[in-house]
């Protein structure tokens, strides 16, 4: 398994008194010879074994390899010992497959390199948080591993010169690099369950490359314009200012988009706007990453700005993105709230919302969450923070929802329906339309309860789908093979990132707006709410308006992206972006 060794018997002196000198090796059939080299063959044809099982063609298995000659030999140039090596080499190996099925299993991608270059505090209290036995289990592992490397070590009666073995190391590399730039990995294959090692590996080539080369954002290397700093004491709106709610519908779209599907009676109304019209969102993910949308609707800008980065948007701008719309809105005099339903540390979501503005941020702790809750329950917290807020001023709330987040294998909370009469699709399905029928419902009786509680008062409410169902891969174009699908994910079909955007009002008639729009990518809907409450824009925003009219909607897609680099290097020039 190993690119070549160079070993050298141990010398006499210094050894442990039980192991026996250069002899053992000329007596390699005696028994505590044989146990010895035992313990050096051992991991590799381990590895081995477990090439042959993840590692799918030729070239993810020389992938493998390599990455197998890269760890081996940087270990022996640390510690001479090849047996021990190759062990500690083994359990990278293991640890990191076993963390990317993890991976796979919640988001349908498997683990990248990127994932070590962003890791933080916040994502380890996380996984110890949903994952109680973890820290137990990982004691438990090092309460093993550590005698056993010991033992390793002991038995080990091969030493390896350290310079030959960092000179393989490095071989190992270059050939690994080499690889990976003249035969990349097509992105797509990040959601396909195998391939951990030789994937991962891939991926540390190119996002290292990326990285020097570009940073973390894309942008232009210089601007000829310069964007205004706003005024603190600048917005001031015509009319009266409404109170401002924001729903992230987990998951929500018109699956009438896909040909052959039965829904309910009236099933189309919840995607209409007060006016009457349906409109669409475009999301920039499929399936999974709600923070993509989250990091769009906030900063107002684009996640795939990040290119090999965009997985971890809302971790890398956390503290960096001093831009969004809760910023915009207490410029108007807004106080700003987020009602969470997971644990604030997931994917930095306290620190993202923060840097762009919320003040008041309730993760699913703090509202007293149990587990995965109806959206009932958010709505009924979301109206009972509004009744503390000071009413001299008013307020920005973003309320995200949960209860039709995947698995839709499963039945949720079955007692809630119990008149469902299921349309005859695919179980999957019609436990899809159940649950978005009930988010409808549920939907309703909120806007009943404002008009209730708050008689009078004026509410912009705009609700928006963050992205399509996984399984809407399978049934937007059936006949596809799944490498055709992950293609067209890898080339953002519209198709397979349309959600919807609607715009409601209570007590206030939103203002009409060319950015309006029937279709807008994700990161125009701050623009869209802005100008629907009446209210003035600031600098960035308007100028964004700009690209948005001059665009059709279209943001990161427009010009291939022109558009999207000179007005990040705008934000850079400005201040509002920093150290990306």
């Amino acid at each position: 398994m190993l690119c070549g060794e160079a070993m050298s018997p141990p010398p006499t002196s210094g050894l442990p008194p039980s192991l026996p000198p250069t002899g053992v090796i000329a007596r390699g059939f005696a028994p505590a010879g044989f146990w010895r080299l035992s313990a050096v063959a051992a991991p590799h044809l381990a590895a081995l074994v477990i090439m042959f099982q993840t590692e799918t063609d030729a070239g993810s298995r020389l992938g493998f390899v390599l990455t197998w000659g890269v760890l081996n030999f940087f270990w022996i140039a640390l510690l001479r010992r090849p047996a021990l090596s190759s062990a500690l080499s083994l359990t990278l190996v293991v640890v990191l497959i076993l963390l990317s099925r993890l991976k796979h299993d919640v988001v349908q991608m498997t683990a990248n390199f990127v994932d070590l270059m962003v890791i933080d505090r916040d994502t380890v209290a996380f996984l110890f948080t949903i994952f109680p036995n973890l820290r137990w289990s990982a004691i438990g592992a090092a309460i093993v591993t550590v005698p056993l490397m010991y033992v390793l070590w002991w038995l080990d009666p091969f030493r390896v010169r350290r310079l030959p073995a960092a000179a393989m190391a490095l071989a190992c590399l270059a050939a690994l690099v080499g690889f990976a730039k003249t035969w990349p990995d097509e992105a797509w294959r990040g959601y396909y369950d195998d391939g951990y090692v030789s994937k991962f590996a891939g991926s540390g080539v190119t996002a290292v490359s990326d990285f020097l080369n570009y940073g973390f954002m894309e942008s232009d290397a210089v601007a000829s314009e310069r964007l205004k700093l706003p005024l603190i004491d600048s917005c001031q709106s015509a009319g009266r200012r409404p109170n401002i709610i924001m729903i992230h519908d987990e998951s929500s779209f018109d699956i009438r988009s896909a040909p052959g599907i039965k829904v309910p009676a009236g099933y189309g109304s919840h995607f209409q706007s007060y006016d009457g019209k349906a409109r669409k969102f475009l999301a920039e993910s499929n399936g999974g990453p709600s923070w993509f949308t989250e990091y769009n609707v906030l900063a107002g800008l684009s996640s795939r700005s990040f290119g090999p980065f965009s997985y971890f948007v809302t971790r890398i701008a956390a503290g960096r993105v001093d831009r969004g719309l809760p910023l915009a809105l207490r410029r108007c005099g807004y106080s700003t709230i987020s009602l969470y339903p997971a644990y604030g540390a997931f994917m930095s979501a306290r620190s993202f919302q923060t840097t762009t503005g919320i003040e008041n941020f309730y993760d699913a702790r703090a509202l007293g969450a149990k587990g995965v809750e109806r959206d009932r329950f958010f709505y009924r917290k979301a109206a009972g923070l509004l009744a503390q807020e000071k009413r001299s001023q008013p307020v920005f709330m973003f309320v995200y929802l949960a209860a039709n987040h995947f698995p839709w294998e499963t039945k949720f909370r079955t007692d809630l329906t119990p008149g469902w009469r299921a349309p005859g699709n695919a179980p999957v399905i019609d436990e899809y339309l159940r649950r978005q029928t009930m988010s409808a419902e549920d939907y309703r009786d909120f806007i009943a309860s404002l008009k209730k509680r708050f008689p009078g008062e004026p509410f912009l409410i705009v609700r928006y789908g963050d992205h399509q169902p996984e399984f809407s891969t399978h049934i937007l174009d059936p006949k596809l093979t799944p490498a055709d699908v992950s293609k067209k994910l890898m080339a953002y079909d519209p198709r397979y990132f349309a959600t919807y955007y609607a715009i409601d009002a209570i007590n206030f008639k939103p203002v009409d707006s060319p950015t309006a729009m029937d279709t807008i990518d994700g990161a125009y809907l701050p623009l869209v709410i802005q100008d629907a409450a009446g209210l003035p824009l600031d600098p960035t925003f308007e100028e964004q308006k700009k690209i948005m009219l001059r665009c059709n909607g279209l943001f990161y897609a427009c010009k291939d992206g022109a558009e999207t680099r000179r007005f990040n290097r705008l934000l850079i020039d400005a201040g509002f972006v920093k150290n990306l």
